[in-house]
């Protein structure tokens, strides 16, 4: 339960802040949806960018399904 104050602020509950992972400073974005406010915690696009092409080369195998398919051994493969 948060209470809103006279300057339209809240304090949102620590199991909530854990949950997504919200530090100070972090930015969040409400959105109405049917009737409900939504609370979603904002990534910015530069945080993908920074790992962008890091694995390349460093795969096991010649695509990201033939690693997978060599991290999961045989044992997964249709018919066994």
């Amino acid at each position: 339960m948060a209470t809103v104050t006279s300057k339209g602020q809240i304090t949102l509950p620590r199991k909530i802040r854990d949950a997504l992972g919200l530090i100070p400073g972090s930015r969040v974005e409400l959105t109405l949806e049917q009737g409900q406010a939504v609370l979603r915690k904002q990534v910015d696009a530069e945080v993908f960018e920074r790992w962008r092409g890091h694995l390349r080369g460093k795969l096991l195998g010649g695509t990201v399904d033939d690693t997978i398919e060599l991290l999961r051994g045989d044992s997964h493969r249709p018919g066994n």
